[in-house]
């Protein structure tokens, strides 16, 4: 029996500190042409006017949920809170200062009818603060397996729709970085493969001093992930992380 009978999608948004850039990010999603969308913002208590924003944006849109968590607990927490929330069969994720592409909702969920995908991603590109593009492009390939994801964080958290009638509910590892990673790795460490269209659908945002920008910090989580959570014992994650550092090298340094 399936677990929800509805074709809905429920966004995930965690909120904190993006008063500059939530508005256009709930733009981003309300603006699709998928049928049935519902939009679940979690603040982790964040101390700018994001609240504000999304409230005045509330009345207008009735699709939007907001809820407030009662103390900072970083990422994970606020995203485990708006998978419990969702009611939607399937769950996409958006951080809170990207965006999506027109018709995103769409075309993903077409391709994810059509392939039968339990998981499924698109590629992605970089924009600055400003929102303007800086070409670059984060490509996918067409089936991301368990093995291939140990030496490629190849599939993007904002780009990301999961079946919960496939992969049954589920929540994120409690990590202050890397909870994504860890997320794919653990509901694919039985089987299920992504199926990536490698088509430019959504858009990341660089900013200054994000959890994501520091690259050492990326390979330690890389580490953790795979030791602690995975339980792959450190000679493989080694050689995993190795592969890691090298596809991350051919990806930006080499044209």
């Amino acid at each position: 029996m399936a677990l929800y009978e509805n074709e809905r999608v429920s966004v995930i948004i965690p909120v904190f500190k993006v008063e500059r850039f939530i508005e256009q990010t709930i733009l981003s999603v309300v603006n699709q042409n998928y049928p049935d969308i519902e939009i679940v913002l979690v603040d982790d208590c964040s101390p700018d006017s994001s609240a504000a924003i999304i409230k005045n944006m509330q009345e207008k849109y009735t699709n939007i949920v907001y809820y407030k968590l009662d103390k900072n607990s970083g990422a994970a927490v606020a995203r485990n809170k708006a998978l419990d929330i969702a009611t939607g069969r399937y769950v996409a994720f958006l951080d809170g200062d990207d965006m999506w592409a027109e018709g995103k909702l769409e075309k993903q969920m077409a391709y994810m009818k059509k392939h039968n995908a339990a998981i499924s991603c698109t590629a992605m590109d970089t924009v600055d603060e400003k929102g303007q593009a800086l070409g670059s492009v984060r490509n996918v390939r067409e089936k991301i397996t368990y093995k291939f994801l140990l030496h490629n964080t190849m599939i993007a958290t904002s780009t990301t729709i999961i079946d919960r009638n496939q992969t049954g509910d589920f929540q994120m590892p409690l990590r202050r970085g890397g909870q994504d990673y860890a997320t794919w790795l653990m509901l694919m460490r039985n089987g299920i493969v992504c199926c990536g269209l490698d088509e430019v659908l959504s858009h990341y945002r660089v900013v200054s001093n994000s959890l994501s920008s520091n690259k050492w910090k990326s390979i330690r989580q890389v580490w953790e992930i795979q030791t602690v959570n995975e339980g792959i014992n450190k000679v493989s994650a080694a050689i995993n992380v190795c592969f890691f550092v090298v596809n991350g090298f051919i990806k930006h340094f080499i044209k």
